[in-house]
């Protein structure tokens, strides 16, 4: 009799048991900043939400500050399917599709509802599909801001910059606004940064307030200027074959949470910024500098042949509906 209930509970086992039961699907969402960033804070908010609505079916796993893979990596283990969501800045596709060089060219957008209004439109929805055919589809921008300067020497002009290395992301258009300036480019992943700024292996950075403040460049750059001169926005991307092998009941649920957590991403990203603006600016660590119409004017006018030089692997059409977005 033991010998028939023990096989009986086999069986069981093996035709739907408990032992059997569906195990949740695994989504690794991997990215390169803290948490307190809107990209940091995105990610959680996807977390909290896609487990609300899909228990026991769809686990999220947020891993922040390249604690799992650093900006060389995380593309390579998104198409080697190692992990299923990243949100690399918009310089980071050179290697994929000049459009989205786009993104990166100084003084394009005036302010980020001018961003709002080029990405909510049809080129801008359009680009997240540009690297489909490479095995990558965007979901969604998320914002991080506009971008400011700092160094370890005050900028107010172009010459200012002359001679002076400054850390950028993998962009052959971050690394041309640089030289025309007179500057030295040097490309580097973001984890490295603090460490470069502190022994003085380079000079300056450009970010948004919130990076500054999360990552502490403050403590390691005296000035900061107030330039604004370009984006720093995110695309959040998965592999094409894992989000098309998703049950459609399961990838509709994801999709509306991804909308509905970009929306608020980006409404919360001014707020952010704001307030770390106002920390770096409180520790008394750095000088802030604020361009005159007419210094700003000279940096526009510096970082203009930028433009002419990309418009070609962009397209002139879509720097134009970009520019449209201002008005």
């Amino acid at each position: 009799m033991r010998l028939i209930f023990s096989l009986l509970a086999a069986l069981s086992l093996a035709w739907g048991g408990p032992a059997l039961a569906a195990k949740p699907i695994v989504i690794k969402f991997s990215h390169v900043v803290a948490e307190s960033t809107p990209k940091g804070q995105g990610a959680l908010m996807f977390k909290k939400l896609v487990e609300e609505r899909l228990p026991g079916k769809v686990t999220v796993e947020v891993y922040p500050n390249s604690s799992l893979f650093g900006d060389a990596k995380e593309m390579e283990a998104l198409a080697l399917g190692d992990i299923q969501l990243i949100a690399p800045s918009l310089a980071k596709f050179d290697k994929y599709t000049k459009k989205l060089q786009l993104f990166d060219l100084p003084f394009l957008f005036k302010d980020m509802e001018a961003v709002d209004r080029f990405q909510n439109g049809k080129d801008g929805k359009a680009l997240l599909r540009v690297m489909e055919k490479k095995g990558f589809l965007g979901l969604g921008y998320w914002h991080n801001g506009l971008k400011v300067l700092s160094a370890n020497k005050p900028l107010r002009t172009p010459e200012d910059a002359k001679g002076l290395k400054f850390r950028v992301q993998n962009s052959d258009v971050l690394v041309a606004q640089f030289q025309a300036v007179g500057a030295v480019p040097q490309k580097m992943a973001f984890s490295e940064v603090y460490q470069a700024l502190q022994t003085g292996a380079i000079d300056g950075c450009e970010n948004p307030w919130s990076n500054l403040y999360s990552q502490k460049f403050y403590e390691v750059q005296p000035y900061i200027t107030e330039s604004d001169h370009g984006l720093l926005d995110y695309m959040v991307l998965t592999n094409s074959d894992f989000w098309d092998g998703l049950p459609k009941d399961i990838r509709t649920v994801l999709e509306k949470t991804m909308d509905e957590v970009t929306v608020k991403v980006n409404q919360i990203a001014d707020d952010i910024n704001q307030k770390q603006r106002g920390q770096v600016r409180d520790s008394g660590r750095s000088q802030f500098i604020q361009l005159t119409p007419a210094e700003r004017a000279a940096w526009v006018k510096a970082m203009e042949p930028v433009w002419k030089k990309f418009e070609d692997g962009i397209g002139a059409d879509l720097i134009k509906a970009a520019v449209a977005s201002n008005k």
